[in-house]
């Protein structure tokens, strides 16, 4: 070892870290085979904390401020090394600095659908996406459980562990609820409260604190929504023989103005009104294909039959309708 190297091992007296970039999580202090100077000073700035570990067993913490390293600032250091109050001679240790900021916009979301009991549809496959924001809290607990003694843990580093924690409480969480997925699908706000809740002491583990978790999106796969889309649409349809009514009001302009006129809007609309009239008997029931035939519709009297013109029940055998004329073909 030459004289400088001697010099400089014996002068570590500035102890600070300075970020170079977004993302660290830990930074082990460059020591190698220096020595920290008794006396030195040791400088951690807002949003960080600082560890000593000496021989493998962690010492003592700082929060932000500018310490002077002796026997009354390392009271824990000074119980491990066996110093004596007057012991002015150099330590090596380990000095930890972490990052205590925020570390916001973090993404979480369902690489593949997870299967999920549902009150309404049984079983179905969610997704769901959102972000969440975190601090580290606890330098001990972060370094013992993650950390340990790398050089640099970086945000990307946890964020794997971090993301399979969510999507494992995620289902635990929709399945206990036991509020539907169309309640929940509008209720997001409630979700992340309750997954907030429950995500606390799992991130609390790792020496970390959840700050806030925001569920932005919640859906099902492709072919899901699509026979939840045709669920809704017939719930919009509501009472059928209204809607059968309504199409054929609907398409009376358009009859009216195809070849034939009046006569092909009278035929039309009888046509249509006896349709509906199937469609409501197949619908309630009131009409079937069994072997005993069609039941007689209501307003109609046994041996009788629809005018295709006007609608009116007519007898079975008349050739032309006595109420409009119509001829019965």
């Amino acid at each position: 070892m030459s004289l400088g190297d001697f010099l400089k091992k014996q002068f570590i007296d500035v102890i600070q870290w300075t970020e170079d970039a977004d993302g660290t999580l830990a930074y082990r202090y460059p020591m190698r085979d220096m020595e920290i100077q008794y006396g030195a000073q040791l400088t951690v700035r807002e949003s960080q904390k600082a560890l000593f570990v000496n021989e493998g067993k962690a010492a003592d913490t700082f929060g932000p401020g500018l310490y002077t390293l002796e026997t009354r600032t390392l009271p824990l250091l000074t119980n491990l090394m066996n110093w004596d109050k007057l012991f002015k001679s150099p330590f090596k240790s380990d000095v930890y600095f972490f990052s205590t900021r925020q570390q916001t916009n973090q993404k979480w979301g369902t690489q593949q659908p997870i299967t999920i009991r549902d009150k309404d549809f049984g079983m179905v496959r969610l997704r769901g996406f959102g972000i969440y924001a975190y601090h580290l809290s606890e330098p001990l607990a972060f370094h013992q459980k993650v950390s340990g003694t790398r050089e640099l843990y970086a945000v990307p580093d946890l964020e794997g562990q971090l993301r399979n924690t969510i999507l494992a409480r995620f289902a635990d969480a929709f399945a206990t609820s036991g509020v539907p997925f169309l309640d929940m699908a509008a209720n997001q706000g409630l979700l992340a409260d309750k997954l907030k809740e429950t995500l606390a002491a799992a991130f609390g583990e790792y020496g970390l604190v959840l700050d806030s978790f925001a569920v932005e999106s919640l859906s099902l796969p492709d072919e899901l929504q699509q026979k939840l889309d045709e669920r809704i649409g017939m719930n919009m349809v509501g009472n059928m023989q209204q809607y059968t009514q309504y199409q054929v009001a609907q398409s009376m302009p358009i009859a009216a103005a195809n070849e034939g006129g009046s006569a092909g809007l009278g035929v039309g609309l009888g046509a249509g009104m006896a349709m509906g009239k199937s469609m409501m008997d197949a619908v309630s029931g009131a009409g079937g294909a069994g072997a005993t035939g069609a039941a007689a519709a209501p307003g109609a009297e046994p041996g009788t039959k629809f005018c295709i013109a006007c609608g009116k029940p007519i007898p079975k055998t008349s050739k032309f309708c006595p109420e409009c004329g119509g001829a019965q073909g």
